[in-house]
């Protein structure tokens, strides 16, 4: 991946390994935005990007995502804009419908098309798999250090946790499995696959640039 060009770095994650914030951190080191489910979501809501209306949008301009942005007024804080509120939702894909995850890959290769940026989550592993200057990170870590990570977190037992975790998983698995027809573990999607026991996110977020160069 080239730095110096517009790129875009998808980062998978399970749950429980700081997979997200690890990407927002990325984001702001390298001074791009960062986009994840939630924001998608609520980009949805707010602004009511339809499968309809963005192919309406498309056919007004190819650089639809880019004049989107001026005209809605949206800048690089966009994530952190004190008017966006986020769906309260923890595991959205199980109201997904194929209009909505189409919707969902309009919104990402929009993105793509005008910007630098961060996207984690959701199925940008496969949906850039092509892009020119894509990379692609898998962050893992033991069933141990994510159970223990939900625990504290969340204030709940270990074994409370692992059950969510174990659920989650399969949710996500099934999600992908449904849209893409492949597995979020086959490693031939990534460029970097990243195991955080041992680690921390600031240790993760220095090895990945040290990786970009």
């Amino acid at each position: 991946m080239n730095k110096n060009e517009k790129f875009i770095i998808s980062i998978n994650r399970e749950l429980g390994t700081g997979g997200r914030t690890i990407g927002s951190m990325l984001a702001n080191r390298l001074g791009v935005p960062f986009y994840d489910k939630a924001l998608i979501k609520a980009l949805e809501e707010k602004y009511n990007l339809t499968l309809e209306e963005i192919e309406t949008l498309k056919g007004r301009s190819h650089s639809w995502w880019a004049d989107f942005k001026r005209v809605m007024g949206m800048g690089y804080s966009l994530h952190n804009s004190p008017d966006m509120k986020m769906p309260i939702v923890n595991e959205p894909d199980l109201l997904t419908t194929n209009d909505m995850y189409k919707t969902e890959v309009e919104i990402l290769q929009g993105i793509a098309e005008t910007e630098s940026c961060v996207v984690a989550g959701r199925t940008g592993f496969y949906i850039y798999r092509d892009h020119p200057n894509h990379m692609s990170i898998l962050i893992k870590a033991s069933m141990q250090y994510r159970k223990q990570r939900i625990a504290t977190k969340r204030g709940i037992s270990l074994d409370e946790a692992e059950s969510i975790i174990k659920k989650v998983d399969q949710m996500r698995e099934n999600y992908i499995s449904k849209y893409t027809g492949t597995s979020r573990y086959d490693s031939r999607y990534y460029d970097l696959v990243i195991n955080m026991d041992g680690k921390n996110e600031e240790q993760v977020v220095d090895l990945i640039l040290q990786y970009i160069g």
